[in-house]
């Protein structure tokens, strides 16, 4: 159940990421009982100018491509399976191309990307996939013919330049890549819809709590902080358009009384709604579920600040926690 949460989460969030660069086709039908491809990408004249801004991932999509984004790591069975996808979008392109072109242009023939976190050596000598002197580490293409190359994100330098590809990782790599992602600057034309993405993902999860990995769990717990502090901050700013405008309405009207109180209640109420609901998807997370207890320490928590409640709650059991807040 969480493998498709996961793999919706790849499409949607590759799809947001190249879609002001060209036309994307998502769940592309072919005519192979293999189904469907994940994604289909055409470039458009923008890529050429502002591909750039995605690294890595803007490189790959500097021609047509199609992207296959794998949670697990792909078997061979997987990668053959698109390699057979491929083929037949290649065989398809060629029926349509003029009656008296005997070959498709080769920026037209669609590069497939294979996406996973890891390759074992074996399953990359099956498909005599080896590194190309002028890509990055971690990208094996396999025999020309095939333009097809298999992307080991996990083996991808951690540099600025493979960070939305890392995005797709699992465990430490996407950790990292996490909180690469949030430390970018707020204007990064990318970062919000990453972020919202992957606070997405996180909800999908906490409402499938009975199925999760230890792994998904503790994507959880380090999301949930970064969605609270953002929370706070859209709140923040939320309350500074509204002290400009009532101000100025005040101006006009001639109305002064009451404007500071009103800011310092809407700003402590917002700011304490969304602490108690972060704190209890955290304990959530942790404990699957909220009895009396852990509602009960839930408010004496949120009297902390986020720097002060995250670390206990990631580190304290259950025990510790109730003993830290006794007769709550």
């Amino acid at each position: 159940m969480t493998r498709l949460i996961h793999d919706e989460f790849a499409k949607d969030y590759l799809e947001e990421l190249l879609k002001k660069f060209g036309q994307i086709t998502a769940n592309l039908r072919v005519r192979s009982e293999k189904g469907e491809i994940d994604l289909f990408f055409e470039p458009s004249s923008k890529m050429e100018t502002g591909g750039k801004e995605l690294g890595l991932l803007g490189r790959m999509a500097e021609t047509t491509a199609i992207f296959e984004p794998f949670r697990n790591p792909a078997t061979a069975n997987q990668i053959g399976d698109c390699l057979v996808k491929s083929l037949l979008v290649r065989q398809k392109l060629r029926r349509e191309a003029p009656k008296k072109s005997t070959n498709i242009e080769a920026k037209k023939i669609p590069r497939l990307w294979i996406l996973t976190p890891t390759a074992s050596v074996n399953i990359l000598e099956q498909f005599n996939a080896t590194e190309a002197e002028n890509w990055l580490p971690g990208i094996y293409f396999l025999s020309s013919y095939f333009t097809t190359a298999i992307v080991v994100i996990h083996q991808l330098p951690s540099t600025e330049e493979t960070l939305w590809l890392r995005v797709l990782g699992r465990e430490k790599v996407q950790s990292q890549a996490i909180e690469e992602l949030a430390q970018l600057p707020d204007d990064n034309p990318f970062r919000s819809i990453s972020l919202q993405l992957l606070y997405n993902l996180e909800q999908n999860l906490q409402d499938n709590q009975s199925n999760l990995e230890q792994e998904e769990s503790e994507l959880i717990m380090r999301l949930a902080p970064l969605y609270q502090r953002d929370r706070e901050l859209a709140v923040q700013q939320g309350i500074e358009q509204g002290i400009e405008q009532g101000i100025e309405q005040g101006i006009e009207q001639g109305i002064e009384q009451g404007i500071e109180q009103g800011i310092e209640q809407g700003i402590e109420q917002g700011i304490e709604q969304e602490r108690r609901l972060t704190i209890e998807s955290l304990l959530r997370a942790r404990f699957g579920s909220l009895d009396d207890s852990l509602t009960a320490i839930v408010e004496p928590l949120a009297a902390l600040t986020p720097a002060e409640f995250t670390p206990l709650l990631l580190n304290l059991s259950r025990e510790e926690l109730l003993a830290r807040f006794p007769n709550q």
